[in-house]
């Protein structure tokens, strides 16, 4: 299984380390294994092109939601104790170049203007140079860390159970990703009835499934009036459908898949 090629696309998003390992190893194995998986055809193309592995020997098959994404409860309590008390567009994800958080950032104070806060949770990985202010690298609770970045509130790390509701309490979800083999954070939240709106980049189209509102990513004043319009006009239209295409990915969809993909090599595996 190999998520995403985003190492050898930009090295300068990982340390050199973790670079050099992916360069060295992931090619030998990718190109020795009888079947590589990968969670999108944008990576599939991407793997078949740049390793020249034949198409019938890659399968993209999406990742599936937890189903507590879909059955957040109520948010309130959760944004209570987090001093949420206006409207906000969420992004969720490690701090680092490629999730181009600086964007929102930047538009932080133009949403404050039109009634709209930026709350940006996820924590650092030592393999990964962040980007901008730094977040919480902290485990556990939820911690929140207030740095000198305009605009954008940052919680750090936020805990898998409270994920779901803080979701669910959100105006709108912003994923700006330079980057992204699949995008699962933009399901988790069409799950929770948020609506999406996502760089329009790499395979974050294909995750969304026309059921997000796309922008590019390098034009802050698009991304920002897309955020405006999923958490008002278009947000009853995009919330449906984000549900519907959540409850589209699902993991036992997603094991069955497996399930047909190495079935024949274990048929083969096992002839005398």
């Amino acid at each position: 299984m190999i998520h995403d090629s985003a190492p050898f696309r930009e090295p300068s998003w990982y340390g050199r380390g973790y670079g050099a390992w992916h360069r060295k190893i992931v090619p030998r194995i990718a190109r020795r294994a009888r079947l590589v998986i990968t969670p999108s055809e944008h990576v599939r193309d991407e793997l078949s092109e740049l390793f020249s592995l034949p198409n019938e020997r890659v399968v993209a098959i999406a990742p599936g939601v937890d189903p507590s994404f879909a059955n957040p409860g109520d948010p309130a309590p959760l944004l209570g104790r987090l001093g949420l008390t206006r409207p906000y567009a969420l992004a969720v994800g490690t701090d680092s170049p490629r999730k181009n958080l600086a964007l929102l950032d930047a538009v932080a104070p133009a949403l404050a203007v039109n009634g709209l806060d930026v709350v940006i949770a996820g924590s650092t990985r030592p393999y990964m140079p962040a980007s901008g202010a730094p977040a919480s690298a902290a485990r556990g609770p939820v911690r929140e860390r207030r740095d000198s970045a305009p605009g954008a509130r940052r919680l750090g790390y936020v805990a898998d159970a409270d994920l779901p509701a803080l979701y669910a309490g959100a105006a709108a979800f912003a994923m700006p990703s330079l980057y992204e083999g699949f995008g699962l954070p933009c399901v988790e939240a069409m799950a929770a009835g948020t609506p999406v709106v996502a760089a329009d980049r790499a395979a974050l189209p294909e995750a969304c499934g026309g059921a997000a509102l796309l922008a590019d990513p390098d034009r802050p004043d698009a991304f920002a009036a897309a955020l405006l319009d999923a958490a008002g006009p278009e947000r009853e239209r995009l919330s449906a459908a984000g549900r519907e295409r959540a409850a589209q990915l699902t993991w036992q969809r997603t094991a069955e898949q497996v399930d047909r993909a190495l079935e024949p090599l274990l048929a083969t595996r096992s002839r005398p």
